[in-house]
């Protein structure tokens, strides 16, 4: 009981829930959805679905024993990542790593060339994406979850992952919008994944270059275990 009642109020603390009228355009529809206007005080945009997911997939992994840490590749201001701490506090995981992946200074640039699908996805122009590593980690302080086995990558995703030391993941999330930043963490850390961890795909149904890096990485691969929504934009699947 204790664990769901710090679960559950972590999850309303990171979308601003309890301190809802500091954003009042911000609806509780948005806050459960994570649609909407980005928050401007909120430590997360995903909403409570996706924050529902996240805790499915670190409690079977942990409740099963299934190896490997945990990341996220683009974390804004870290709420997810937070969250995942936080659950590997409750349940005093504490050999796992949760990794929090991410530029600190917003999206990359269309590389067009390259990835014609990421032509027109001007996130980097957007300031309000830009969020620093000193802010990310006070943001973790604030919850008593900054510690050693939080561990941050900074970096683009074609530079860090490659060489990234990590043997295996139990929860890999991505959240990096572009085709580019999908498949350079597909690539890089899908092999990694446990059998029986999972993956979660934050814009999946919601940004279309983001889908089809999905969907052309796993033709590639043969993945064929059914993909699972969360909500109006984020799916999942486990690995086997």
């Amino acid at each position: 009981m204790s664990n769901n009642l710090y679960l559950d109020l972590m999850k309303r603390c990171l979308v601003n829930e309890i301190y809802s009228e500091t954003e009042p355009h911000i609806s509780a529809g948005n806050r459960i959805e994570g649609n909407g206007p980005r928050p401007p005080i909120a430590h997360t945009m995903i909403g409570l679905k996706r924050l529902d997911n996240i805790q499915f997939c670190a409690e079977t992994v942990i409740r099963e024993g299934i190896h490997g840490n945990f990341l996220e590749a683009g974390v804004w201001r870290g709420g997810a990542c937070i969250f995942m701490q936080a659950i590997l506090k409750a349940y005093k995981e504490d050999f796992r790593t949760v990794w929090v992946a991410d530029s600190f200074c917003g999206l990359p640039k269309p590389d067009v060339d390259k990835y014609p699908f990421d032509n027109g996805y001007n996130f980097y122009l957007e300031n309000n994406l830009k969020i620093s590593l000193e802010q990310v980690k006070s943001n973790f302080d604030k919850y008593g979850l900054l510690c050693e086995n939080v561990k941050f990558l900074k970096g683009w995703f074609k530079d860090t992952f490659p060489t990234v030391p990590i043997r295996n993941l139990a929860l890999l999330r991505l959240d990096g919008d572009l085709y580019e930043s999908t498949m350079d963490t597909l690539v890089n850390l899908y092999p990694k994944v446990s059998g029986g961890g999972f993956v979660i795909i934050d814009d999946y149904n919601n940004i279309e270059p983001c889908k089809r890096a999905v969907d052309d990485y796993r033709r590639k691969e043969n993945i064929t275990i059914p993909i699972s929504e969360v909500d109006f934009t984020g799916v999942y699947w486990r690995k086997v």
